[in-house]
């Protein structure tokens, strides 16, 4: 695959377009938004709302798969129609909408009808933002495009948190308090994708198609699926980063300090995010993912070893820096192998696969920790990264 890439021209930051820019700050204040919501979320529903940890795993099973599963429909629409900035402002719309709810919620009915409600906005705005980016990016560097959306969207991801536990310790634990500010960045986002962001033009003479007649399905060759099922296994090696949340709570750090995990990890993935798109556009995308899950490995087994705080903030870096080795890999490898004008579907249908792994990894990492721990939820994720990769090395070596 890397062999047939374009030669990256040189000049790195400064050869992006201003729309990658630009749709990176979206990303980043919607983030804001949502992380402030979601840092928290995981210990309101436990310790205000009363809900048993299996339940936490439900609501982020359900909550993040319905997104993901709305993204093959956004995305196929998005290829019919030959437009893709308005269905994303529709779907960051609905995103930010939701937010009032989080602060209004009486019981987790409430909160999993707003997380269900801001994750189908989060699929409606998915896979065209995507395929925004890999129409906007030169070929020879689609990878340091993702690589810093994946970056600015990951500083919102930590700053949220960051912000969350200033207004807890400010406020005394008051939860609703900091999901009303959560409103503001969220708001903030869906103005500045409609005022910021210029799509390219549709070819002149380009026909409407239906994107998932059977011939046009044909297009998505063997390349394409094979991505698909790579990162389903992704998916299904690393459960909702909820369950991170949880697991510094038992390490003794102050509840209102808790969401600090969130703002480690989400540091280390901003930070590594976009060297690593850089080093995608020049190194085999296989070698990558590969060492993605050897430090996704490294990861599960500092986690299960010890309840230490110092020790878990070493595990939750790992984290940070397996999301950032992997998941701009994984899109820039999905926006390589689809026909341009089946980006959105391509990106539609991948999200689905990994919308069905994200929701059997956490309904199944919830039940494991209810019945088992935490420590043996880490040792059996750890476990199944190390069959998926020696089934990456192998089928590496069979390709070759």
């Amino acid at each position: 695959m890397s062999s047939t890439r374009p030669e990256p021209p040189p000049g790195g930051l400064r050869q992006l377009p201003a729309g990658i820019w630009v749709l990176g700050f979206v990303s980043l204040l919607m983030d804001v938004s949502s992380e402030m919501i979601h840092s928290l979320l995981p210990l309101f529903m436990v310790g205000v709302l009363g809900t048993s940890v299996f339940m936490v795993g439900l609501v982020e099973g359900l909550a993040e798969s319905v997104a993901l599963i709305t993204k093959v429909f956004s995305g196929v629409l998005s290829d019919y129609l030959g437009r893709r900035k308005w269905l994303a402002v529709a779907g960051y719309g609905l995103g930010a909408l939701t937010k009032p709810l989080f602060a209004l919620a009486p019981s987790v009915g409430v909160v999993l009808t707003a997380r269900l409600l801001d994750r189908v906005g989060k699929g409606i705005r998915g896979a065209p933002r995507d395929a925004l980016v890999a129409d906007l990016a030169p070929p020879g560097i689609r990878g340091a495009a993702f690589g810093l959306r994946q970056s600015l969207d990951t500083v919102g991801a930590f700053a949220g948190p960051l912000l969350a536990v200033a207004l807890m310790l400010l406020w005394a634990n008051d939860f609703r308090a900091v999901f009303w500010v959560a409103v503001v960045p969220a708001a903030l986002a869906v103005v500045l994708l409609v005022v910021g962001v210029k799509e390219p033009p549709r070819q002149p003479g380009a026909k409407r198609l239906n994107p998932i007649r059977r011939e046009n399905l044909r297009r998505l060759g063997p390349a394409y699926w094979w991505v698909v099922a790579v990162g389903a296994v992704f998916t299904l090696a690393r459960f909702s980063e909820a369950f991170l949340v949880l697991n510094a709570q038992r390490s003794g750090i102050a509840l209102a300090l808790v969401p600090l995990v969130m703002v480690a990890m989400n540091a280390v993935y901003a930070l590594s995010a976009y060297p690593f798109g850089w080093l995608s556009d020049r190194v085999s995308h296989r070698l990558l993912l590969a060492w993605g899950l050897v430090v996704l490995i490294a990861a599960n087994l500092v986690l299960a070893g010890s309840s230490h705080w110092a020790v878990v903030m070493v595990g939750v870096a790992l984290w940070g820096v397996h999301m950032g080795m992997t998941q701009g890999l994984l899109a820039t490898m999905v926006a390589d192998v689809a026909p341009p004008d089946l980006r959105g579907t391509a990106f539609g249908f991948f999200n689905l696969v990994s919308g069905v792994a994200m929701l059997l990894a956490s309904v199944v990492a919830g039940l494991v920790w209810d019945r088992w721990g935490p420590a043996f939820t880490f040792w059996a994720s750890a476990a199944f990264c190390a069959v998926a990769l020696l089934a990456l090395l192998r089928s590496s070596r069979t390709s070759a």
